[in-house]
This record gives C-alpha cells, structure tokens and sequence, in this order.
C-alpha cells in the first residue's frame, strides 16, 4: 500500500477511498499512508487453533447515548473497519505466556518496592528524611511509565522483540547491581532509573502485544498476563525475607536477578505482534487525541488512581512496622498477602470485564478501593497498640485490608490497558497508551513524595497518607464515571 504522505495520525477517516488487500507475508514491502486518506484494511490473518473473531468498529466519538439494556461498541475514529482476532490458539496464548512471565520480573520488582523502600532506608539511608528516600522509588514508577513516550509508538512501528530484549538487559542488571549499592545516589541511578527503563521496555510492549490477539476475550487474556506481577510480588517478599537475613542484602538481589533472567529469556522469545512490523509510521505520540473528551476524562481519572495506588504498595511494610502490633517479618509477608489477593483480581475482573463491560468492571473495583481505605486502613492508622486488644485489632484491620485492597487494586493494572483500547483502534493502541501514560507518569513521580511529605507533616502517624489515598480513589472514579457517560450515557445496564 502506498500513500502520498508518511507516518499516521488518529483522527476521523474522511475519505472513502478503497485499497485492494496485500499478502504481507513474507517479503512485501509497503508503508502506511496517513490515516486521513486510508480506508483501513482487514488485519493479516494470523492461523490459529480458534476461529478469529470479527470485531465491527461502528461507534463514533460524537455519539454519547445508548438505549435499552445492551453493549455498546468501542468509540473509535474509524468507520465500517472489521478486523480479525484469533482469540485463542497455540500462538496467542503462548503471547500471553511470554508476556506473563515478562510481567513477573518487570512488575514483580514494582509490586515489591515496599520491601525495598523498607530495608533501605532502615540499613543504608538511616539520616535521609523519608521525602527524599521516597524520590528513589517515585524516580523508578515515574520511568516505568513515562518511557511510554516512545515504547508504544515503537512497538506500533517495529513490533515488541528488541524492546522486550532491552528491556530485560536493563532490568536484569539493575538487580544484579543493586547489591553493591551504599549511598543515595547509588541507589537513585540502579533502581530508580536503570530500573526503571527496563521496567518500561518489558511493561509496555507486554501488554500491547495481548492486545494484538484478543479483543472479546482481552480482558480475560490481559488479566492473565498482568497476574505475572502479582506473582512476582508473592515470590519476591518472600524470597527477600528468607535471604536478607541469611546471605544478606548484596546476595539477596542477584538471586533475584537471576530469576529475572529465567523469566525474561522466556518473554523474549514468546512476546511477539500479530501484525508485521510498520516502518512508514511515525514514532512520536500525538497529544491531538486528548480532543477526544471521554478519553481526556479517562486519563484524568487514570492519573488520579496512579498518585493513590503506589502509597499503599510502597507503604504498607513501613506502616506495618511502625505500628508496632507487627513484627518485621510479618510486616513483609503483608506485601505478599496484599500481591496474593492482587494476582486474583488482576485475573477475575478482567473475565467479569468481558462479560459485564471494562469501565463498569474499573469503576467498581475503584469503588471497592476507596470503601476498604476508608474502613480498613484508615482505623487501623488512628488505633494505637496500647493494649494487646487494640494491637490485635490493627494487625487484624491491616491483614483484611490487605486482601480487599490487593485485590481490587489489582485491576488498576489489568484493566486500564483494555480501557483506553476500549477508546480507539487496534492499529494505534500502543500510541493512544503510550499518550495516555506519558501524562499519567508525572502522577507516579509525585505521588510517593507527596505522601512522604503528608507523612513528615503528621509527625509520622500514617492517618493523612490514607485520607490522600481515598481522596484520590473517589475522585478517579468520577473522572470513569464521566468517561464512560459521555460514551453510553447514564444507565447502567449498558455494557461498556
């Protein structure tokens, strides 16, 4: 296919022009034209074990109303475009698998920042306030995140194996160097950047290629794989908590390294497109879909859920410790118990999000998030252990609300991905997430001071982090709320 133009933009198709179909496979050589002038064509057939499913793309962003109990169809720019899934077979689940596995080395280290947070700050960084110590680790999730920019619009251009290559290069030698960190600026450089790139460049691309061969079934498929990380932040705290004490901190990380390395060998060779690379686009994201309001509103909310989801993942040790109602070892067996309940509702919304709809399974889970902060969390922070009574009711309120939160916050990860691609087309889904999270990271750079500053100003009681944290979690579900009625209206019997 040729066209008069280069590189692609998002935005209405206006002309009704028709291009026969090519086989691209295996040597043709063609570029994308803009997509101002293309008609969009059927997407390569890939052979699968399962029939492919034709998905219809009939919504349009104008439209903000659906009537009667019904699903509605993705608001999208395109008109009259089919496109083909697999939805199953030997080859899309094996993505799946890759992907997996590359989630638990990349998330799995996110899901365990608590851990870290803890231990170095009390071993290493003893005189650092907690503000500055928290920069290490906001500097990490910011990177994770932000390196989006230019990730997906790679992965739209060229596809997933030499990201997913880099990306376990740098993870992998974060870890193994890790060990011979011992001043703050050691620590920022190896976890919070190194790390943090490499976080990226295994995240991003993992998650995009699921969407590549799943589109009724995505929810359930990325579910699955986003239980990678939750599975990395069982196995992590409790590995750290069995060898910090035994072969201490520098050993500790290389073990854990090298897990890194068994998963992201795996994850190279299975994460993989669906459709054949794209050098004719351009790599640069374009902020011109923010005109489109609903999905403004859904990275608004997005952006609010991010600055609350990583104070419970990077505090809850420390709280936990401070209370004194736990002993340190338990207070690491938290993180595990709050990443288990995490791995099954990383898994079970996204089945209930394919039958019930993505933003009304996001929007619930949100709502859970905020009920079991505002029950749970916040009394346990009030309570103090002055009598054996109330040390057992923190540690009772700290366990339940562990799990709840676990699992709920877990579709704060599995589900936004199937969220935003609910907003756009398949073709440009690693640009439209990539976009969205570039925005979205400067909450994950300031979330973690902001509540190391929140705790400083309370003389340490963890009261005011969770107020922030509830806070933020209502208002992330009106911005979806918003969304999703801007798309389908206000009845709620509507799948969408």
């Amino acid at each position: 296919m040729n066209g008069d133009e280069k590189g692609s933009t998002p935005g209405p198709i206006t002309e009704p022009n028709t291009l026969t179909r090519v086989n691209t496979f295996p040597h043709a050589e063609f570029t994308i034209p803009p997509a101002d002038t293309l008609q969009p064509c059927l997407s390569a057939q890939t052979h699968s074990a399962a029939p492919p499913v034709s998905e219809k793309w009939t919504g349009n962003p104008k439209s903000s109303t659906v009537t009667g109990d019904e699903e509605a169809t993705p608001s999208t720019s395109h008109n009259d475009d089919e496109v083909t899934y697999p939805e199953g077979g030997l080859g899309a689940w094996s993505v799946v698998l890759g992907s997996f596995m590359g989630l638990v080395a990349a998330l799995g280290m996110m899901n365990t920042v608590g851990i870290y947070h803890a231990y170095i700050a009390e071993h290493f960084l003893q005189d650092y306030p907690e503000s500055t110590i928290s920069w290490i680790f906001s500097m990490y999730v910011f990177l994770s995140f932000f390196c989006g920019l230019q990730i997906g619009p790679i992965f739209d251009a060229h596809g997933p194996r030499l990201l997913v290559l880099a990306g376990s290069i740098l993870l992998c030698l974060s870890n193994l160097l890790l060990g011979l960190c011992t001043k703050y600026w050691q620590f920022f450089l190896v976890f919070g950047v190194l790390g943090g790139v490499g976080t990226s460049l295994i995240f991003t691309p993992a998650f995009a290629a699921v969407s590549h061969f799943f589109h009724q079934k995505r929810g359930n498929a990325t579910g699955l794989a986003a239980t990678g990380g939750s599975i990395g932040g069982v196995i992590f705290p409790l590995a750290l908590q069995k060898l910090l004490p035994s072969v201490g901190f520098a050993w500790a990380t290389r073990i854990i390294g090298f897990i890194d390395i068994f998963c992201c060998i795996i994850a190279c060779l299975l994460i993989r497109s669906r459709l054949p690379p794209k050098p004719g686009q351009s790599i640069m994201p374009d902020f011109r879909i923010f005109s489109h309001k609903s999905y403004l509103l859904l990275t608004v909310g997005i952006f609010m859920m991010e600055w609350a989801l990583f104070i419970p993942i990077t505090y809850l040790t420390t709280f936990a410790q401070s209370t004194g109602a736990f002993t340190p070892a338990f207070s690491y067996q938290l993180t595990a118990i709050f990443n288990a309940g995490s791995c099954i509702g990383r898994w079970l919304p996204g089945i209930l999000a394919d039958k019930l709809g993505r933003f009304n399974s996001m929007i619930a889970m949100l709502a859970v998030c905020s009920a079991s902060s505002l029950t749970f969390w916040l009394p346990a922070s009030l309570l103090t252990p002055t009598t054996p009574s109330e040390a057992m009711a923190i540690k009772a309120l700290s366990i339940v609300y562990a799990v709840i939160f676990g699992f709920a916050s877990g579709s704060n990860i599995s589900l936004t991905p199937v969220c935003v691609g609910q907003l756009c087309d398949t073709s440009v889904y690693g640009r439209y997430y990539a976009t969205c999270y570039t925005i979205v990271s400067f909450s994950t750079l300031t979330g973690i001071p902001i509540a190391g500053s929140i705790l400083q100003a309370t003389g340490g009681s963890y009261w005011g982090v969770v107020v922030w944290t509830i806070i933020c979690y209502i208002f992330s579900s009106a911005c979806f709320v918003w969304s999703r009625a801007l798309q389908v209206g206000w009845k709620l019997g509507i799948k969408f």
